[in-house]
């Protein structure tokens, strides 16, 4: 099915502003927000290709209570905190090459002029009202709780465990007070209810304005309609846009101690970093309002984009958005991100360990515009870039120009066409753009690669490495025509890995290529050397390497006879029983090792310690103060125990095989490729409390 979202209404000239969701200034970017942040770029990539006029801009998420208690636990001002995020989040986007326009601060003289302006207008239209209203108040830290700051039950599907604004469950809005059986996040205490006076914005007023915009808004996801229609069915709320303080943030035009909701100034970001750029608040709001305005977004935060911001855009005759692109979460590996899982990857070690640009191919191939969640699974990844990228894209064009440059000093004149294959191809390169244009870049890849593939093919048919010993001139246009399939392949792949189109082009002696130039035209012309564009991915992430982990459990202990540090422990792994030799004997008495769940390697060669035979080893930490033994508590014997790139295999390992592997000890969890290990469904954890970085031996 054709979708009927399309750029087509700014190609009279008009200005499009795009936004990406604006990253809170208290941590990392990760591998999960650079899902977003690399859509965009793709897409406004695509649109500049197409001779667009475009504006990216975005900004940090500077206010509210977690970025306060965060600098007070790091000893700096907020100010200081925001600077510091500011540097480590430009250079992570760089590194990924995410290009924004203008990538600024909440925390500036714009935003604030705009939260002064709209919040003004609002009030002034009677849009804005106060009220006295319970809080929700921690008395052990002395301080309002904002809705991060509470958890409890949903009060709609009562899911345990959630914040005190949205289910992240049923995607439920609600306030702190509607939380059941809540608790501080901070100290783990209830809460009581104290009254304050505070300001509301009257949503429940825009419904049917609301409901309108969606339901004629073609270009929006249907499911993120549904979603939206669905929240103005059950009613809209007010909306409590104050806070108390202590609060990092703008102060209430008026108030001492009243602050804007971050909610409320943080989308005005988008306005403020437009007019950033622009340099002019007041000429800001009128190309504002004279472009169009599209928004992405992940799915935790669509509420607040389709119902808030839209409503506050409407009350204060500002334009609304045409669209808000929605996508969904990362999963890593299968697994939901989290540190104590070992699946938190930040952009800085990702980048440390792999090329940016891998991971921009790779997000690429998932992605459509579908509402669903993408898993970053490093096999999958791992085979794309190799099977796809290198094997496919970059060999067919290093060969080219490899062939052209050897045989031919790198020129070609006139080219030898092929009106079918052409069309073909020029027929793909339209089929790529509308892909890009809605979203589809999953799509878009296949194509492609589709392209990429008719090359490969075409080149090995004509087998010029034989005809050229009868006719070189033929084999000279032959390979004029695959410089042509090169050519358009750096255009069509330059909104993914923009870097590697560069360095294409670049061997092709071509530069600053629009999408229009996809064509069969070039001709006449002298090639640069060639370069590996990209290279396999190897190291020992691609090994797979057969380490058999196995959960065992001590059933009984010996000292050793002829060495002090040494315990030998009997064994049971479900289906056998194992003896082991191990040096425990100083770390641990027997009492506290016996009848204990820990992790064995059941493939390392059997091998004499001291004169006693050792059928295996056990895994433990050691930080250079404590060893502890790696443990699954719950785990039945002869469970297998699984992460990353280990597989089962039954092949005997050394223990010098077994050193060249990193296991390291990340908040009490052994990990191993980013990810912690696994005892079925249970995590494997270190039995002491060891500093992170452990080494597991």
């Amino acid at each position: 099915m054709v979708s009927n979202f399309t750029t087509q209404p700014n190609s009279a000239g008009k200005r499009t502003i795009i936004t990406s969701a604006l990253p809170y200034a208290n941590g990392p970017i990760h591998v999960g927000h650079l899902v977003e942040y690399i859509q965009t770029d793709i897409y406004v990539r695509f649109l500049r290709l197409r001779g667009e006029d475009v504006i990216y801009c975005c900004a940090d998420d500077t206010h509210g209570t977690p970025i306060e208690l965060k600098a007070k636990e790091l000893g700096v001002s907020p100010e200081q905190l925001i600077a510091d995020v500011f540097k480590e989040h430009t250079r992570d986007f760089r590194a990924f090459l995410v290009r924004f326009d203008n990538y600024y601060t909440t925390n500036s003289a714009e935003n604030k002029h705009f939260s002064d302006l709209i919040f003004g207008r609002l009030k002034q239209k009677g849009h804005i009202y106060t009220k006295e209203v319970d809080i929700t108040y921690c008395e052990h830290d002395k301080r309002a709780l904002p809705d991060r700051y509470v958890k409890g039950k949903c009060p709609k599907c009562r899911a345990g465990d959630q914040y005190g604004d949205v289910c992240e469950k049923c995607n439920a809005a609600y306030r702190t007070t509607d939380l059941i059986e809540p608790y501080c996040a901070l100290c783990k205490n209830p809460p009581i209810r104290k009254k304050s006076n505070h300001y509301f914005f009257r949503l429940g007023e825009f419904s049917d304005r609301l409901r309108q915009w969606l339901t004629e808004n073609g270009q929006l996801q249907p499911e993120v309609r549904n979603f939206a229609l669905n929240w103005i069915k059950n009613g809209l709320e007010d909306w409590n846009i104050s806070r108390d303080g202590p609060y990092f943030g703008f102060n209430i035009p008026g108030e001492e101690d009243k602050y804007y909701y971050v909610w409320l100034d943080a989308p005005i970001g988008y306005i403020a970093s437009f007019a950033n750029k622009v340099g002019d608040n007041g000429n800001a709001e009128e190309q504002w309002n004279d472009s169009t305005i599209i928004h992405f977004i992940g799915k935790d935060i669509m509420y607040f984009h389709l119902l808030f911001w839209p409503a506050m855009l409407m009350g204060a005759d500002f334009k609304l958005p045409r669209t808000v692109n929605v996508h969904g979460f990362l999963t890593v590996n299968g697994e939901k991100m989290s540190k104590s899982r070992g699946t938190f990857i930040t952009a800085e070690d990702f980048s440390r360990k792999y090329p940016p640009e891998y991971l921009r191919y790779y997000y690429a191939s998932m992605l459509s515009r579908k509402l669903a969640d993408i898993d970053l699974n490093f096999a999958v990844f791992r085979e794309k870039i190799n099977n796809e990228l290198v094997a496919n894209i970059g060999n067919f064009c290093h060969r080219v120009i490899s062939f052209t440059s050897r045989n031919f000093g790198g020129r070609i004149g006139e080219i030898e066409h092929h009106a079918a294959l052409e069309k073909a191809i020029l027929d793909k390169a339209g089929q790529i753009a509308h892909h890009y244009e809605t979203l589809n870049f999953n799509e878009a890849v296949r194509e492609i690669l589709a392209i990429s593939s008719f090359g490969n093919q075409y080149f090995q048919a004509e087998q010029p490495w034989k005809l050229i010993r009868e006719d070189k001139e033929r084999v000279q246009r032959i390979c004029g025509f695959a410089l042509n399939i090169v050519r358009n392949l750096s255009i069509v792949i330059a909104p993914m890995v923009p870097d590697i189109s560069t360095e294409l082009q670049r061997q092709l002696n071509v530069t600053d290529f629009r999408w229009s130039d996809i064509s069969f035209t070039l001709k006449n012309h002298a090639i640069g050397r060639e370069k590996l564009l990209v290279q396999k991915m190897e190291g020992q992430e691609e090994k797979k390497f057969p380490l058999n982990l196995k959960v065992a459990k001590i059933t009984s202990i010996d000292d050793h006879p002829d060495a002090d540090k040494l315990y030998v422990l009997q064994l049971d792994l479900g289906q056998e029983k194992r003896q082991l030799v191990a040096g425990l004997r100083g770390h641990y008495t027997k009492e506290q090792l016996l009848g204990k769940n820990i992790v064995v390697i059941s493939n390392l060669k059997y091998a004499k310690l001291r004169g006693v035979e050792s059928q295996g080893m056990l895994l433990a930490g050691d930080d250079g103060e404590q060893v502890g033994v790696l443990t699954a508590r719950d785990a039945a014997p002869g469970t297998a125990v699984r992460a990353g790139t280990l597989e089962n295999g039954t092949a005997q390992l050394t223990y010098d095989d077994f050193m060249k592997l990193t296991i390291t000890v990340q908040d009490g969890k052994p990990v191993v490729d980013g990810l912690s290990l696994r005892a079925g469904d249970e995590d494997v954890i270190a039995d002491k409390k060891l500093k992170d970085g452990a080494r597991v031996r």
